[in-house]
């Protein structure tokens, strides 16, 4: 059986350009996302930036209101 060994600084480095991608292809503004979400739309702008991770909770209710799962945020 094969393990999967996930580098968490790679996981993290992935989630901006994801999330910006995903947004941006349906034609999402941050705030809009953000507030979808339920998360403050300065927080949502940070983790697009990299500047902030989010938790598996946050991550959740941002693939949530972009209708995506998780694994499409963080690349895997």
């Amino acid at each position: 059986m094969t393990s999967l060994i996930i580098d968490s600084s790679d996981f993290a480095s992935r989630i901006p350009e994801n999330l910006s991608n995903i947004r941006k292809q349906q034609r999402y503004t941050q705030k809009a996302i953000a507030d979808l979400a339920g998360v403050d739309p300065n927080y949502y702008a940070k983790i697009e930036r990299g500047e902030g991770v989010p938790s598996l909770k946050t991550l959740y209710k941002i693939a949530k209101a972009l209708n995506v799962s998780i694994t499409d945020i963080v690349g895997y």
